[in-house]
């Protein structure tokens, strides 16, 4: 596919400056995509065109409605008590700041239904993170930072199935066995998925102090008692709502489905080899809502609770509707060819962190780790075998990683991303105000793993 060169990072990078001067993702990723469409020669017109093209697609329509059905299940854990319980037992326990962010970096690491993880942890810990005095924008940062780096270090989520399937038939890896096997001894390399789970204990614990613009959110919070800014918030939902009368269920609405959802999530993948998360999702709201007919909710009040949810999620799908349109327009004017084109002519000690870097970049742009995975790793992997002679060494599993760790990094930090929205979401934070405080630490783990690949590159090249 050809490239128009540096040009097709322009609307990448007018949605990025747009977003953070308006503050408002859909009409910043809007302008982006029809500029595109302009450049692209397709005419402002072609803007109508992209999206119906780009919302058809099974990948799309897959992201919605695990975003609806999400939206219904959080409104059942909400509506029905069991959120509001399970916050007064946090606080029975007298768990101080720092005890709730590790408790939600904790529900991070047990929830792995990858973009869906940010979205279930922010929308139970809400509360408690209000009662705690932590700003929305660091209960984002924690939901969204344990979401992607655990689906890719876990080695039973579908993110490990799709990477061992990009190996299969590259250099000495010729069955699916070998490319699990050579997965599996990646991990201990993924150095930013690993430290960025790192940083976040760190930080939730009180052992590295916060900076940057979440230094400032999280003096507001302290001072001000605002969990908010004053700056228009696009994608939350209401916090305070009246919960249907019926008597407080903890464990049967809520701690059982969500195991439940566990448990399917991890079974689906044992039997079929991917993690059946909507089909799981959709299961569990179907029970749920068995259950709280069985529980005294009428018909009726189970129908608004259902249309709460759909409502609640609706900002989120309306962001990934124009994020979707914005990464088909920058696919076509061959942002990714240009971007990978940069490590071609490396030498062998610095393809590690060459690869790392711009599939950081390229993830970042597009806003999509499994398309940089599909589009980097068939380009890196061939390279590092061919300065190993075929041989899956150190060198050739470092540089595997690297591709995993760099498509990673934009996955949960690019503003485009699907699990950067979850987060929001999920959160209750603004988006943008989301993106900005999480960023320097993302940039932070990205710097940190920069230079281990690099030194790596050197010893064992």
């Amino acid at each position: 596919m050809g490239t128009m060169g540096w040009i097709s990072l322009v609307p990448i990078a007018i949605a990025i400056i747009l977003a953070l001067w308006t503050k408002n993702t859909v009409f910043s990723l809007s302008i982006a995509c029809i500029i595109g469409c302009s450049i692209d020669k397709k005419g402002i017109w072609g803007f109508t065109d992209i999206l119906q093209s780009s919302l058809g697609n099974t990948d799309f329509i897959w992201a919605a409605l695990n975003i609806l059905l999400f939206g219904v299940l959080c409104n059942y854990y909400e509506k029905s008590g069991a959120i509001e319980g399970f916050t007064n037992i946090v606080n029975r326990k007298k768990i101080k700041r720092n005890g709730c962010q590790v408790l939600a970096w904790g529900l991070g690491l047990l929830c792995f239904a990858d973009s869906m993880s940010p979205l279930f942890v922010g929308s139970v810990m809400r509360k408690v993170a209000d009662k705690a005095k932590i700003s929305r924008e660091k209960l984002a940062y924690i939901a969204d930072s344990t979401a992607a780096p655990v689906s890719i270090i876990y080695p039973f989520t579908g993110w490990s199935s799709y990477l061992t399937s990009l190996a299969v038939g590259v250099g000495c890896i010729a069955t699916r066995d070998q490319a699990y096997e050579f997965m599996l001894k990646a991990i201990p390399f993924n150095f930013y998925a690993i430290f960025s789970l790192v940083l976040v204990l760190l930080i939730g614990i009180g052992g590295v102090k916060d900076f940057g613009p979440m230094k400032n959110a999280e003096r507001r919070v302290l001072e001000e008692g605002k969990t908010l800014d004053d700056s228009k918030i696009f994608i939350t939902r209401p916090d305070e709502r009246k919960n249907v009368a019926i008597k407080e269920r903890i464990f049967i609405n809520f701690i059982f489905p969500t195991i439940l959802l566990i448990i399917i999530s991890i079974g689906s993948f044992l039997v079929s080899g991917n993690v059946r998360v909507l089909e799981a999702v959709t299961l569990i709201v179907i029970l749920m809502s068995i259950s709280l007919l069985v529980q005294g909710i009428s018909l009726k009040e189970l129908g608004d609770i259902f249309d709460e949810g759909i409502k609640d999620a609706m900002p989120a799908v309306m962001v990934l509707a124009v994020a979707y349109p914005l990464n088909t327009i920058t696919k076509e004017m061959g942002a990714a060819e240009f971007i990978v084109s940069l490590i071609q002519f490396m030498a062998p000690a610095f393809l590690p962190v060459g690869i790392f870097i711009v599939s950081a970049i390229l993830s970042f742009a597009t806003g999509s780790s499994w398309g940089t995975f599909a589009i980097a790793m068939p380009l890196a992997l061939p390279m590092a075998f061919s300065v190993t002679g075929g041989e899956a060494t150190l060198f050739t599993t470092l540089c595997f990683a690297a591709v995993a760790g760099g498509g990673l990094f934009g996955d949960h930090c690019s503003p485009v991303s699907d699990t950067t929205i979850m987060a929001s979401m999920g959160a209750g934070s603004d988006h943008i105000a989301h993106v900005k405080t999480q960023l320097p630490y993302a940039l932070a783990v990205a710097g940190i793993s920069s230079a281990l690949y690099l030194i790596l590159g050197f010893i064992v090249a």
